[in-house]
């Protein structure tokens, strides 16, 4: 996410980092490419120009022309004003009403119905809740059936009535259900349209009125830019809603939306989509947004993540095996299934600092371990237990029966033996001190 608007703010910056004089001709020049590269991310300009003079009026302010490192110092002011724009703090959701209520609104392919689900396997994992699904979109062909299916795989129920068309009656009769069901949470997917348009926007108002929601969430997909904006204002206008949900971030998304639509409707942005998968949802955090537009990461959600995945009894019997030599491929597989679980393998490079610039334009594999996992498989259990067992005559049979080059299966026995070495140099002092370092961030 936000590759091309990191790089072009990375380019902006190249002039301070230089060791030439920096002067305010300089600084107005940088910051001239920084609105350029707002602009080209489809951020307004009235809020581009805006934000770059408060850049220049602090960066000026605080010495940027005499500091050692003025280059640093101004790439910490535009972190900073990143951040304040996109919202500053955290803002968490309001679920202190039982059952708490959130009515999801936006428009159509938004990623409303997606993301309904997506919040409410979140809400069940992360707080203990008891949701159910309402599906209140009576128009769209099979959204309910598509709410049916992604509610089965989380294990949630779905209120429905197929007969009823009005959606007010629906989401009405779906509080009471809950309340009999004990859920003490409800999530209403609504119905989105094509644009907007009065009758959506009074049925969404009629709806809002009826079950006085303790969360309006409006759902906007980010690759429509300013258009995603106008849209948010619209709603806004009408529904007064809490807060912004950002979906299909992993997409080729330019960031305006993210960036202009705190500034323009003066509410938060509370989450945003990463991915397909159910649990590709994440809180938005401003200042770590802002970090990974400029390309330093986001370690602090990297640790999280890994420890949310994190098995502390499959991590001592793999550590007693780094120790006597007896880490194998399963120990191998098992430690790659876990990283999957983390989340789009391009989410987690966007959270390593630098590593955008190292990867460039080239496509990241979503699949990039299956080739892995195939020549795996092809290999008996003794060789998978006892690595030093794959001679040249078995490492051709395994490439067969894999259908991979012999190449492939040679640089997987290379990266693997290169893991071993790394995991059990971590199991003495330097990895102890990586760990207090990571534990520091949190």
């Amino acid at each position: 996410m936000f590759n091309n608007l990191s790089e072009k703010l990375d380019k902006a910056f190249q002039v301070l980092k230089g060791h030439g004089k920096i002067t305010e001709i300089n600084v107005a020049a940088t910051l001239k490419e920084v609105r350029r590269a707002l602009l080209d991310a489809d951020v307004n300009y009235k809020i581009a120009k805006k934000f770059t003079d408060s850049v220049k009026s602090k960066a000026l302010g605080q010495d940027v022309l005499t500091s050692l490192k003025p280059g640093q110092l101004m790439v910490k002011i535009v972190k900073d004003e990143l951040a304040e724009l996109m919202g500053s703090s955290v803002n968490n959701i309001n679920l202190s009403v039982n059952p708490s209520i959130i009515l999801m609104c936006g428009l159509q392919g938004s990623g409303k119905t997606t993301f309904s689900a997506k919040l409410a396997q979140y809400l069940k994992s992360k707080k203990a809740k008891k949701p159910l699904l309402v599906a209140c979109d009576v128009y769209r062909p099979a959204a309910i059936e598509q709410l049916e299916i992604l509610a089965n795989e989380i294990g949630v129920p779905v209120f429905k009535n197929i007969e009823e068309k009005n959606p007010v009656k629906i989401a009405k009769e779906a509080i009471e259900i809950a309340r009999k069901e004990k859920n003490d949470l409800i999530i209403i997917d609504t119905a989105g349209r094509l644009a907007v348009d009065e009758v959506l926007m009074k049925e969404i108002s009629d709806i809002h009125k009826a079950v006085n929601p303790s969360e309006t969430l409006f759902v906007v997909d980010s690759m429509t830019g300013q258009d995603a904006v106008n849209t948010a204002k619209s709603f806004n206008d009408k529904l007064n809603f809490d807060g912004v949900v950002l979906t299909k971030l992993d997409g080729d998304t330019r960031g305006g939306a993210a960036l202009s639509i705190r500034y323009v409707v003066d509410k938060p942005i509370k989450f945003i989509g990463t991915g397909e998968k159910m649990d590709a949802i994440d809180v938005f955090y401003p200042e770590r947004m802002a970090d990974r537009i400029l390309g330093m990461g986001d370690v602090i959600s990297l640790v999280e993540r890994a420890q949310d995945q994190f098995d502390e009894n499959q991590a001592r019997k793999i550590n007693k095996k780094i120790a006597k030599n007896k880490f194998g491929f399963d120990d191998f597989l098992s430690q790659i299934n876990q990283i999957k679980k983390m989340g789009s393998i391009k989410d987690l490079v966007g959270m390593i600092p630098g590593a955008n610039k190292m990867v460039g334009d080239q496509e990241i594999d979503e699949d990039a371990f299956k080739n892995i996992e195939v020549i795996i498989s092809s290999m008996t259990p003794k060789e998978r237990s006892f690595p030093d067992l794959l001679n040249p005559s078995r490492k051709k049979r395994i490439a067969n029966g894999s259908g991979r080059d012999l190449d492939e299966v040679n640089q997987l026995i290379k990266q693997f033996n290169q893991m071993s070495k790394m995991m059990k140099m971590m199991q003495g002092g330097k990895g102890k001190q990586m760990m207090q370092m990571f534990q520091n961030q949190k």
